[in-house]
């Protein structure tokens, strides 16, 4: 029983790093193809998975397609729910999928002017007065996330779930462009970032390069700190 991931590019596409995640950190078996988000054939790549248009896309072992990231989220959640996807406990868990959807439909001024790089870290970004407000935000809802779960330090919720999945590119963004954070928020991204597998994940995104970059890039520059 495999699932067919279908992703972008491993440098720049957070959604794709949320979807991998999901079978990579809970054991769950599947193949990963690579669709032409930055090379043109993207439309192409997908056409076989319609109605789908974004990465990542899920194909189950039956056949079944499953497009974006919430429900791919909970598809998995209910087709495995011995892995331990969600928190346990009812009330961490409905707080999880909070935040989850939280995610999916907030930090608009933080996705759009930071979009998801793992090459470098950009010092000179300025954030604009939104961008700080979400940052603001991220750390409010992670911080009462550790409150409910009495998790001090480690993920949100005691165990990792999905929660941090959600917010692993969040983490990379905030490392990525320099964002002035708590020193337990930022202890959080390193760890979020360190992880072997989101480590694998970046190293086969540096091997593909780009001309033209296709984010800004804010200079001086400074190596990945993990």
């Amino acid at each position: 029983m495999t699932y067919d991931l279908f992703i972008g590019d491993r440098l720049f596409s957070s959604w794709s790093l949320r979807g991998w995640l999901m079978l990579e950190m809970y054991n769950l078996p599947y193949r990963v193809h690579l669709t032409g988000l930055y090379s043109g054939s993207f439309a192409r790549d997908l056409a076989p998975l319609a109605p789908a248009k974004l990465v990542p896309v899920l194909k189950t072992p039956e056949g079944d397609v499953i497009g974006e990231s919430l429900a791919i989220a909970e598809a998995l959640a209910e087709r495995h729910p011995q892995a331990g996807l969600w928190p346990a406990d009812a009330s961490l868990r409905a707080r999880a999928r909070w935040l989850c959807a939280e995610m999916v439909g907030g930090f608009s001024d933080l996705r759009r002017d930071c979009p998801m790089q793992l090459k470098e870290v950009n010092g000179g970004f300025v954030p604009s007065q939104g961008v700080l407000d979400d940052v603001a935000r991220v750390e409010t809802i992670w911080q009462d996330a550790r409150r409910l779960s009495g998790s001090q330090d480690g993920w949100l919720f005691g165990a990792y779930s999905l929660a941090d999945v959600f917010f692993a590119p969040v983490a990379a963004r905030i490392i990525g462009y320099d964002l002035d954070v708590s020193a337990q928020t930022h202890a959080y991204c390193i760890r979020s970032l360190s992880l072997p597998s989101v480590q694998n994940w970046r190293k086969e995104g540096l091997m593909v390069s780009y001309d033209p970059y296709p984010y800004p890039r804010y200079a001086p520059f400074r190596d990945w700190p993990v």
